[in-house]
């Protein structure tokens, strides 16, 4: 096994790798109410919440409802709209995580395989190379170079038949969601095999009156270029990218966008395809001879020659919800349900829901990335409260979000912890989890969804990975979701 939760924060951190990070997605921190935590201070009290004056001076527009419960018995604390259906968002990978660890159990790993058709004589396999997929989300260039540096030093030189790749596990789709820009990274393709979240870099730097670019597949060691995704600058100011599927993918990029360097991750859309290319690569420079690769529908037999396993899955999941990778949470939904399309999947999760926590909701993927996912906040709450009350394994290994006070500044020294998933789209904000007081204090249990869907369906296209107003907009929903648990914590924990 392979540990890469150094590289996934690496690639999920700095300001020259946006389009890796979650970008419609960063965790809000809880406000204090003013400026001094409550909790914190070992102050309390009894009054009524007065969640409407916070909710007008918030001035979001659209609906705000939420629900606040004891964590050990359910009973509801104080509520907001509890029944009213809004866009879940990233808050919809929690429901994720639950179903995966019950259908895949937490010791689970994804494994991605390298296999002969034949016997192995003087280094070559006599037969077929095979790179078989087992869906692993986390996967990376390091480990998969380092997985070739294994096989050469076992003596491999290469192979008289095919290279050959199996991205079967998975379906394969272009996509999550359909109403997203092509150029943005956290709306990944699927596919049996993946790397760096199918994402490829992009790098650029002004030369003269020119440009040089470069598209690789770097991780921190290895740095394999890729020659099946192309990227041209093309002087123009707007749009800012465009995309051409084919045999290679074919990107221009608007001049007047770019200054004098800098680089992004930008999505690829046939991930099985992208990760033999890297193989290949890889493999030859470690001087192992491999033909351009050919994708097969059924997996091959054959004899095992090197492997990569993922971490287990409690640790794939705490990475997913701490950092909101889109395609972490589409491929381990689809892992679960074994379905092919990310509607039926979802379906089927929904399903499970109803069954296991006796509660409605309407999922159209795992990630909570698509806007037509619908939940309510009692249904959230009741859902967390009951999965906590079974010991189902998802409260230990939510983000603890912390506190902080009127300005946004961290509460040093609050024992309170706020253990919780945020979601974020373009006006459509949630967060769900746990209020954790010292002991003896009360445990609670609350979701908050504010959204304005129909501002949301109104962006063009081209402009939701930044429309105007929405930082504002979810800045004051983030500061409202703070403000709610503050007085929470102070009135009923």
């Amino acid at each position: 096994m392979i540990s890469r939760r150094m590289m996934l924060a690496g690639l999920l951190a700095g300001a020259a790798l946006p389009a890796v990070a979650e970008v419609m997605d960063s965790s809000p921190r809880p406000v204090a109410r003013g400026g001094k935590a409550l909790a914190a201070a070992g102050q309390a009290t009894r009054k009524p919440v007065d969640a409407e004056a916070l909710i007008q001076a918030a001035r979001l527009g659209g609906s705000v409802a939420f629900v606040v419960m004891d964590g050990a018995s359910g009973a509801v604390l104080q509520s907001r709209e509890p029944d009213l259906p809004l866009p879940p968002a990233s808050v919809a990978k929690a429901v994720t995580a639950l179903y995966a660890l019950d259908r895949l159990g937490p010791t689970h790993r994804f494994v991605t395989r390298v296999l002969a058709t034949g016997p192995v004589q003087g280094g070559m396999v006599q037969g077929d190379i095979v790179l078989a997929g087992g869906g692993d989300p986390t996967l990376q260039t390091d480990q998969l170079g380092d997985l070739v540096a294994r096989l050469a030093q076992s003596g491999l030189k290469g192979a008289t038949g095919r290279f050959l790749y199996w991205d079967g596990a998975l379906p394969g789709l272009r996509g999550i969601a359909e109403d997203q820009p092509d150029h943005v990274g956290y709306n990944a393709a699927i596919s049996g095999l993946c790397l760096n979240f199918n994402r490829v870099h992009f790098e650029w730097k002004r030369e003269g009156s020119d440009w040089r670019v470069a598209v690789d597949a770097r991780g921190e060691r290895f740095l394999p270029p890729v020659g099946r995704v192309r990227v041209a600058i093309a002087q123009r100011e707007a749009p800012l990218f465009t995309y051409a599927p084919g045999q290679v993918e074919e990107w221009t990029v608007a001049a007047g966008a770019l200054g004098k360097g800098g680089s992004r991750w930008l999505p690829v859309r046939d991930p099985g395809a992208y990760v033999a290319e890297v193989f290949r690569t890889l493999a030859r420079a470690q001087g192992i001879r491999l033909e351009p690769g050919e994708r097969v529908a059924a997996l091959p037999a054959g004899s095992e020659l090197g492997r990569l396993e993922s971490e287990p899955l409690t640790v794939v999941l705490r990475d997913m919800l701490r950092f909101s990778t889109n395609l972490t949470a589409e491929c381990v939904g689809l892992a679960a349900s074994r379905l092919t399309t990310l509607k039926a999947s979802a379906r089927a999760m929904s399903d499970w829901v109803a069954a296991t926590f006796g509660v409605q909701v309407d999922l159209h993927d795992h990630s909570g990335l698509g806007g037509r996912s619908r939940v309510t906040a009692r249904a959230m709450a009741t859902l967390l409260q009951k999965a906590e009350a079974g010991r189902r394994g998802l409260k230990p290994i939510l983000r603890d979000m912390g506190m902080k006070d009127d300005k946004g500044e961290a509460i040093k020294g609050s024992k309170v912890k706020v253990l919780a998933k945020s979601g974020t789209l373009n006006f459509v904000s949630g967060l769900a989890g746990h209020v954790v007081p010292p002991a003896p204090g009360r445990e609670l249990v609350f979701a908050i969804f504010t959204g304005d869907p129909g501002r949301r369906d109104a962006v063009p296209v081209a402009l939701r990975e930044e429309p105007e107003g929405g930082k504002a907009w979810t800045a004051r929903a983030r500061r409202l979701q703070g403000q709610l648990i503050n007085r929470w914590a102070g009135a009923y924990a």
